[in-house]
């Protein structure tokens, strides 16, 4: 990895501790990073005043201080940060970006490190990195591997469906669930314009856009989200035992990824819940499958705010930054 002169400055002036601000840390996303950041003793944590919040001038002061920008806003806020970034030449910071607004853009980087084998070395280079959503992230992994490897044809009509704690839901879900308005489970996204839409299409290699059919349940945090697929309409007809191994041959020796053995008629738990990674960074893929009726459900469970959000970003924080990996 090559830095500019201006980052090679900063990382001496910190003790050859790089310097990261988080620019919304209050929020569901930011406070888990700065959870994260705090046990790792080789990252400088930078702040602002809480009466200088909102002041642009003492934001853009400080950005010029840090390496690296982690930022946990509103999809307009974030522009707005990108926007006086890109305003201030050698001396703007790197940034990561964990909002909606860049996660199609031509011009960053997707920070999905297992995406391909050439991930980590791009995330690495890059000056501008979207940290994906949390239903994209398990769609994405259970997706890309299959189209890539032909096994599942881009074109092909997809319909995925997930559930998620309430905590990805913002300020106003979480209170509602946490003082006893909130139905027990609820769909949403009905609408057919899930904002995690766009990014799924694009970064699964997807030619069809999908139909997704999100939902959320009366708990704090995990995920699971599946790919139901009549394996029989499927062009080469695949099996759930070729559907598993592509995906164990992509992610094969990832440390965050990990390919569950298959699960078959005669070898089936039948059941799997949503919680079990929660706290980690950890990402686990599934393939549950019929050989009697030709069918299979493909199942990605995770940490809404681990792998699908903080955890995530602290992972791509530290390839940005050309640290060790923990």
């Amino acid at each position: 990895m090559t830095f500019s002169d201006t980052d090679q400055s900063r990382i001496a002036g910190s003790a050859t501790r790089p310097a990261v601000f988080v620019d919304g840390a209050s929020g569901t996303t930011g406070l888990g990073i700065r959870e994260r950041l705090a046990g790792q003793n080789d990252v400088v944590m930078k702040g602002i005043a809480e009466d200088k919040r909102k002041d642009p001038e003492a934001k853009r002061a400080l950005m010029a201080e840090v390496d690296l920008v982690i930022l946990c806003l509103p999809d307009e806020a974030a522009k707005e940060t990108v926007a006086v970034i890109d305003s201030m030449g050698a001396a703007a910071p790197r940034v990561l970006d964990a909002s909606t607004a860049f996660r199609v853009a031509s011009d960053w980087t997707y920070g999905f490190p297992e995406l391909s084998p050439g991930q980590p070395d791009r995330i690495r280079a890059a000056r501008k990195v979207s940290n994906p959503g949390c239903y994209s992230t398990a769609s994405v992994a259970l997706l890309r591997p299959l189209v890539d490897a032909r096994v599942l044809p881009a074109d092909y009509p997809l319909t995925i469906n997930a559930v998620s704690g309430y905590s990805g839901g913002g300020k106003s879900m979480i209170a509602s669930f946490e003082d006893g308005t909130a139905p027990a489970f609820e769909l949403y996204g009905l609408g057919f314009e899930h904002k995690h839409l766009p990014e799924i299409q694009l970064h699964s290699g997807l030619e069809r856009r999908p139909i997704f059919v999100p939902s959320v349940g009366n708990y704090r945090q995990g995920m699971l989200v599946s790919v139901p697929l009549q394996l029989e309409t499927i062009p080469g007809k695949p099996s759930g035992a070729d559907l598993q191994a592509a995906l164990a041959r992509h992610y094969a020796g990832s440390r965050y990824v990990s390919v569950m053995p298959l699960e078959t008629d005669a070898a089936r738990s039948g059941r799997i819940e949503p919680e079990a990674l929660n706290g980690t960074n950890m990402l686990e893929l599934y393939v549950f499958s019929s050989d009697k009726h030709r069918q299979a459900v493909l199942v990605a469970r995770l940490d809404n705010l681990g792998k699908g959000a903080s955890g995530a970003a602290v992972q791509n924080m530290r390839l940005m930054l050309g640290l060790a990996d923990k």
